[in-house]
């Protein structure tokens, strides 16, 4: 993301106009390309000094450049303070997981012993030392020396979470319980990261914040790759100049070097994270989830559901395995419960075993016993079980789930950090700090080119305006067809694009009538 021209090179655009400027920076700034800025009276239209525009001939690229980096700049400047709360939050929402098992290192761990105790055993001692709980579900130890939680709702915690009792598996001694929130379990510290990250602890009003920085992430990211893999002549772009930074002393070449070159780097997981992050956004979230319902990408559940004496049949989930219609025995007594762990070895007989989630039964419905393991392989199966007689009502595999929905499940697990594990997490770190740094040197190369006394009403030196009018209207057209859809579909980015262009109309207007005055 940059907040000044990315292009600056040893050769003049053909649609920009050389105007003479006078530059108050902290260095020496090559007179190339100088651009006009809001207090100039270069900013109205192009006077002909020789450069009559471009050619008939013009590239597509250098017709739509001088687009990309208005818009590129203008973004850069203005929505990157949103964009650096979102990476520092993100970034420490990230070290969170191991900050989390250092934390409540007491809850989570526990010596290794000899033979686990039955679940049954393990919730009856979390009952007994929070009776006025009641539990949801349970998560097995999943490996030696890690405690077993039981997921209570209990009026100890707000609304929105759960209370996670953490039980020893092998003595069944209480070792305390937490507030446990989200699918992942997240514990008090990473909560509280997690909802700084969202919405800066400001409720739905906070999400706007959230969610405008997602919706620009990614026009941010793929503009400054269009930029910076387009700058200078063809002849001189290689594959070091592209990839690597540039050496040499302190200077706005070198750090605009470093800018493009660690985007280059960071571009696919910027443009991936701003995706995952929009699908649970409040208004483009509403958009991409009608679309991939409408694309036949929803996301499937295993049915739970049981038989009543006037059913005619299962409740099996069409086209999952389990009991269909008219193979379901006759249900069994109302009261009937054979208990979390033979409900537990129906689910391992029916595959789905290992690290699991058991969500206990409720009115009208089974055990639902759930995989999580997230490391590759994916094993996140799913079975309902009736508590009755422990037959299977419905397996769903994962393997079953529409193609958009897994990809669904797949990114926002990458984006929540619990995909693969650590190495997701640390990819996730050096994404943030990748942004963070693209962010301060986004700013550092406009302090450059900071306003002076000489051009009060400008923000640095992005393109001249009317930049548009250049451009062929067959580009133009679709452009802003394009444009539209897309702002009609994130509507955050739609807005606040109008405003840039409401805010970019009034500083033109200002500045030609300043320039009248002058003249």
């Amino acid at each position: 993301m940059a907040i000044d021209d990315p292009a600056r090179g040893t050769t003049t655009d053909p649609l920009r106009t050389p105007t003479a400027e006078p530059t108050a920076t902290a260095e020496p700034v090559p007179a190339v390309e100088p651009a006009p800025t809001a207090a100039s009276p270069s900013t109205g239209p192009a006077p002909a000094t020789g450069t009559a525009g471009p050619p008939a001939s013009a590239s597509t690229w250098s017709a739509l450049r001088p687009l990309v980096l208005r818009v590129h700049f203008y973004a850069g400047l203005l929505i990157a303070p949103f964009l650096l709360v979102a990476a520092v939050s993100g970034l420490l929402y990230a070290l969170s997981f191991h900050a989390e098992k250092v934390v409540y290192r007491h809850e989570l761990r526990v010596p290794a012993g000899e033979r686990a105790l039955p679940l049954s055993a393990q919730v009856g001692a979390a009952r007994a030392a929070r009776p006025d709980g009641t539990v949801t579900a349970v998560w097995p130890s999943a490996e030696e020396g890690a405690t077993t939680r039981v997921i209570m709702s209990s009026p100890r915690v707000e609304e929105g979470r759960s209370l996670a009792v953490f039980v020893d598996p092998y003595t069944a001694e209480v070792r305390g319980a937490l507030p446990s929130y989200g699918s992942s379990g997240a514990l008090p510290l990473r909560t509280w990261l997690d909802h700084l990250h969202r919405d800066l602890h400001l409720g739905d009003l906070g999400r706007h914040y959230s969610e405008l920085a997602a919706s620009w992430l990614w026009v941010v990211a793929l503009g400054g790759l269009l930029l910076w893999a387009g700058r200078g002549r063809p002849g001189r772009r290689t594959a070091r100049t592209l990839l690597l930074p540039r050496r040499g002393p302190k200077s706005r070449r070198r750090t605009l070097s470093w800018h493009g070159s660690v985007g280059l780097w960071a571009v696919t997981g910027l443009v991936l994270l701003s995706a995952t992050g929009l699908t649970w956004s409040r208004y483009a979230g509403e958009n991409i989830g009608a679309l991939q319902d409408g694309l036949g990408g929803a996301t499937p559940t295993v049915s739970a559901t049981l038989d009543t004496p006037g059913d005619a049949g299962g409740a099996g989930h069409e086209g999952h395995e389990g009991h269909g219609a008219g193979h379901h025995p006759a249900p069994a007594p109302a009261g009937t419960d054979i208990g979390i762990d033979k409900a537990v070895a129906a689910a391992g007989a029916a595959g789905v075993a290992g690290r699991i989630s058991v969500v206990l039964p409720t009115g009208g419905t089974g055990y639902v016993v759930k995989e999580t393991d997230t490391q590759f392989p994916l094993h996140l199966d799913s079975v309902a079980v009736d508590p009755a007689d422990g037959e299977v009502l419905d397996v769903l595999r994962f393997a079953d789930y529409p193609l958009l929905a897994k990809l669904t499940r797949i990114g926002i697990d990458a984006h929540t950090g619990v995909f693969l594990g650590l190495p997701n997490q640390l990819l996730l770190a050096a994404l943030m700090l990748a942004l963070i740094s693209l962010i301060l040197w986004g700013y550092r190369m406009w302090w450059l080119r900071r306003p002076t006394r000489e051009r009060l009403l400008s923000a640095g030196r992005p393109v001249p305006r009317g930049a548009w009018r250049k451009a062929p209207v067959t580009l133009l057209l679709p452009l802003a067809a394009a444009t539209a859809l897309v702002g009609w579909f994130v509507p955050l980015l739609g807005l606040s694009l109008l405003a840039f262009l409401a805010v970019d109309a009034t500083l033109s207007l200002v500045a030609r009538r300043r320039a009248a005055r002058l003249a």
